[in-house]
């Protein structure tokens, strides 16, 4: 703002576009608001491995890579999702005694991971390990897709409402009236990590019939608005 000297009237301001900007921007909030929405998982995310161990690494290789062909057939059949190897390992095993190393044997492993709904995922687990695999190495539930991304978009409108309900009260604390948004920003809605099962399993012989009870659970997906309101 500057001001011109006009005759019989002193000086007088002149709001250029510059001040007008300035004084925009000082008379406005900034308020977050969240958002939050759960979705019931539906499929299963599953880590299962084979792991041998022997005097001759050739022979514990090939074990190894019959008994995963094995589980992988198996998964094959069931149209399982998403199947990939996702670790192969073969390391030697020592001996240290009296100062000496020795190599005492051979430690062979592989990983392979699936997606299936969860409802299928127990009785799966048991004749994967009827097959060949003797590690569980990790299980985590996961949500479909349709049903993340419209938790997302819930979210979004919460965390709008959120900020707006925020502005609203300061506001009218202030004896205040809100005039235009003039700045919107997205600070995070990204899809939830998946749910961790903790539980980490080895298996030997099945010792019975029973069918392993795998039961999920709830992703939440967050979102954060930030608004900005000229008033």
């Amino acid at each position: 703002m500057s001001a011109t000297l006009v005759s019989g009237l002193g000086f007088v301001p002149v709001f250029t576009p510059t001040a007008i900007a300035q004084e925009a921007a000082m008379r406005t909030l900034t308020v977050t608001g969240q958002g939050e929405e759960s979705v019931q998982t539906t499929k299963t995310r599953v880590e299962l491995g084979v792991d041998v161990q022997g005097t001759d690494a050739a022979a514990v290789q090939r074990e190894v890579a019959q008994r995963t062909s094995a589980v992988v057939e198996l998964l094959r059949s069931r149209s399982v999702e998403k199947l990939e190897t996702t670790g192969i390992q073969l390391s030697p095993r020592y001996n240290y005694e009296n100062g000496r190393q020795d190599v005492i044997g051979y430690t062979g492993s592989n990983t392979v991971s699936f997606r299936m709904p969860t409802e299928s995922v127990g009785s799966l687990i048991d004749d994967a390990v009827n097959a060949g695999a003797n590690q569980i190495r990790g299980v985590s539930f996961v949500a479909d897709e349709a049903a993340l991304e419209a938790a997302r978009q819930q979210a979004l409108r919460e965390a709008v409402e959120d900020a707006q309900t925020q502005a609203g009260v300061v506001l009218g604390s202030l004896s205040l009236r809100s005039q235009e948004i003039v700045g919107v920003q997205i600070n995070g809605a990204a899809p939830p990590v998946p749910v961790p099962m903790m539980r980490r399993a080895e298996y030997g012989a099945m010792q019975n019939d029973a069918s392993t009870p795998v039961v999920g659970g709830e992703q939440t997906v967050q979102a954060q608005v930030t608004l900005q309101i000229r008033y």
